[in-house]
């Protein structure tokens, strides 16, 4: 039975997938997630975004990198999230 609860909680949890668009906090970093909705009256498909803190415990990602966070229990008082994979590293120029 115990099992059962566990699997059920894993599948749970919410992941989403955004830009790094700030590391300059200690083992934290703040992610750009957007997505694309229908506007609910014109109908025409807008952008819609939202920034989430993201713990990361060895300070391995980095500006414009493309990664994975999933919720988790509350860490701070702002933030919920770990970031879980990298995705897509930046270009450096």
């Amino acid at each position: 039975m115990t099992q059962t609860k566990t699997t059920e909680r894993a599948k749970r949890q919410r992941t989403l997938v955004g830009k790094v668009v700030s590391n300059k906090m200690d083992k934290t970093i703040v992610v750009l997630v957007e997505r694309r909705v229908k506007h609910p009256v014109l109908g025409k498909i807008i952008m819609r975004s939202a920034k989430y803190k993201a713990h990361d415990e060895i300070n391995q990602f980095n500006e414009g990198d493309t990664v994975e966070i999933a919720e988790g229990r509350p860490i701070s008082r702002s933030k919920s999230w770990t970031a879980t994979r990298l995705i897509e590293a930046a270009r450096v120029i």
